[in-house]
């Protein structure tokens, strides 16, 4: 498989509601966007929201409690300023912040806030992630393996 990602789609209880939390914070939705299903294009990736029971059903799957599922979604960004400033827009547009920015770990400054649904998204100032003119994370070349 070639290694690519094209869409992440969030199971949400309501898409009209989920919808305009995410054009609260930025994002704008386009064709074939409706009250069933929305997409945003997000920097090479498009992010879909569609209903969670119908999602699980595609899936062939059982809907679980809702909760952590084990995942996150990462917006980064050049400076720790941008973190704060990001933290906040989201809150203000009906997110909320679950953990407030600070130093991590692995050197850089980041925080999470929980979608209307509780995706959660951590917003990250890396140091070691460079990050082109499209706000797209630039890595290094991988190494060969010896």
């Amino acid at each position: 498989m070639e290694p690519r990602l094209t869409l992440v789609t969030l199971g949400v209880r309501d898409v009209p509601r989920a919808r305009a939390f995410y054009e609260r914070t930025g994002f704008v939705a386009t064709d074939p966007s409706d009250g069933s299903v929305a997409f945003f294009p997000a920097g090479g990736v498009v992010l879909a929201l569609f209903g969670r029971t119908a999602l699980a059903e595609d899936a062939q799957v059982k809907d679980g409690a809702a909760g952590f599922s084990g995942i996150t979604i990462a917006h980064n960004v050049s400076t720790e300023a941008e973190v704060e400033k990001v933290l906040a827009e989201a809150a203000s547009a009906g997110g909320r912040v679950v953990k407030a920015a600070q130093r991590a770990f692995w050197g850089g400054y980041s925080g999470y806030f929980a979608d209307p649904d509780g995706h959660l998204w951590e917003v990250a100032h890396n140091p070691g992630f460079l990050l082109d003119s499209e706000g797209r994370i630039q890595l290094p070349a991988p190494t060969s393996a010896a």
